[in-house]
């Protein structure tokens, strides 16, 4: 079973960076919609093996694979309405959060963490001149934002920091090249910037959210220790 699982993973994730280059070359809500659909539908594949396992890290499992959904609805609701895509991103950072718990219970240091990363993202924000956000409700949505998404990347570096293992290191590069590809979007949405921000962004993400999906298999299968994986 590991070598299915494994090969299964690596199947979706070529098909992931092939599309996610036609996309940043053709663009295209279609195909756009096509690549944000692979990285769920693995979420859901591994977490059918996972439900096989019968480990202890289903609710894990169940609230990233819900993060992954409006991941998903998010990405592609972002072309058609920015605000809306913002929000359904903004939920489905909440769930990976929340899925983030389920490995390390909530921590007071988690918050601190949180902190270090929105403090400075606040301030570019609000002070970066070049940023032109038509209004102060999109410039408080960013904040917002930014809070949560923060808040999300902290928890992961936090469950790290007390257990420095694979399986959390996978979710911690997820949750950093998650936020990296943000803070391109960013630039490239308010910014008059050329378009490597736009590359960058692209680049990032859906890598971000392969290692997120794989993160429910890998979580698992390494504590599992059936021999007949």
């Amino acid at each position: 079973m590991k070598k299915i699982t494994y090969s299964i993973n690596l199947l979706f994730l070529l098909s992931i960076i092939i599309l996610d280059i036609f996309y940043i070359i053709y663009g295209g809500l279609i195909l756009k919609s096509i690549t944000s659909f692979l990285f769920f539908a693995l979420g859901i594949i591994n977490l059918i093996f996972v439900i096989k396992l019968k480990t202890g890290k289903l609710k894990f499992s169940i609230f990233l694979l819900i993060g992954l959904f409006f991941a998903m609805l998010g990405d592609i609701l972002l072309e058609i309405n920015f605000i809306i895509g913002a929000i359904f991103f903004a939920i489905g950072h909440l769930l990976y959060f929340t899925a983030f718990c389920y490995l390390e219970k909530f921590k007071w240091k988690d918050l601190i963490y949180g902190m270090i990363i929105f403090i400075p993202s606040m301030l570019l924000i609000l002070l970066y001149p070049n940023f032109n956000f038509d209004g102060i409700l999109m410039e408080s949505l960013c904040l917002i934002y930014a809070f949560v998404i923060s808040f999300m990347v902290g928890k992961s570096i936090s469950i790290f920091i007390d257990k420095k293992s694979i399986d959390r290191l996978i979710i911690l590069v997820g949750t950093i090249l998650f936020f990296f590809s943000d803070l391109m979007l960013l630039f490239n949405v308010f910014s008059e910037v050329n378009n490597i921000f736009n590359i960058l962004c692209l680049a990032t993400y859906y890598p971000a959210e392969f290692l997120l999906a794989f993160s429910i298999l890998f979580s698992n299968i390494i504590i599992n220790k059936k021999d007949n994986l």
